[in-house]
């Protein structure tokens, strides 16, 4: 789960982070975590180098690129037994994060906040997520647009902060989304934010 929340980190950053927290929450913290921020590097690394990544090198790159690294541990988590949470500040100043959980008992994995929108998405193979202001029809478009394109909905959540304010829309699809598309979504719904993440 770690490594994909790093790929799913990297797609949402979409350049290399100047800093990056590995935040571990929860019982989870009563051992050693260590692998968890070894794990979180190797994902965020995988689709930025063409070399292979691992857990011994992927400290490396953070370094060479001057990504500053820091792992965070707290025995507290309010909403869940485990939570593991990426967060990294880009060139300009923003920030961005993806957490992650396992629930149930056959512990699934499932991205629970994205850029601190609440979801619970299981992080599939293919995955989109954009920002938008709240009205009414954008929904629509969206899956107009996609079916347009022969892309599968699999599933799609609607987070927002409130009503007529800024909305996150993440979706899980069959198959990898052209960029085309998204420029497509981003233009027609007046998207402020769009990405995609491909973990196959």
């Amino acid at each position: 789960l770690t490594e994909r929340l790093g790929r799913i980190f990297t797609a949402l950053a979409g350049e290399v982070a100047l800093s990056v927290d590995v935040e571990v929450r929860g019982e989870i913290t009563e051992h050693d975590v260590k692998v968890l921020e070894l794990a979180a590097l190797k994902g965020i690394f995988s689709d930025v180098v063409e070399d292979q990544v691992s857990y011994v090198n992927a400290p490396l790159l953070a370094a060479e690129r001057g990504t500053a690294v820091r792992l965070v541990t707290d025995p507290d988590s309010p909403d869940h037994r485990n939570l593991i949470t990426i967060r990294g500040t880009l060139a300009n100043g923003s920030q961005v994060c993806v957490s992650g959980t396992l629930v149930g008992i056959a512990q699934k994995e499932r991205v629970v906040s994205v850029n601190e929108f609440d979801v619970d998405l299981e992080p599939t193979d293919h995955l989109a997520f954009l920002t938008y202001v709240d009205r009414p029809g954008m929904i629509g478009i969206v899956g107009q647009i996609l079916g347009d394109a022969d892309v599968n909905i699999a599933s799609m959540q609607v987070s927002r902060d409130e009503r007529g304010g800024a909305a996150l829309v993440a979706l899980s699809v069959d198959s990898p989304i052209p960029s085309e598309t998204l420029d497509d979504i981003e233009q027609a719904i007046s998207a402020t934010w769009v990405r995609a993440a491909n973990l196959r």
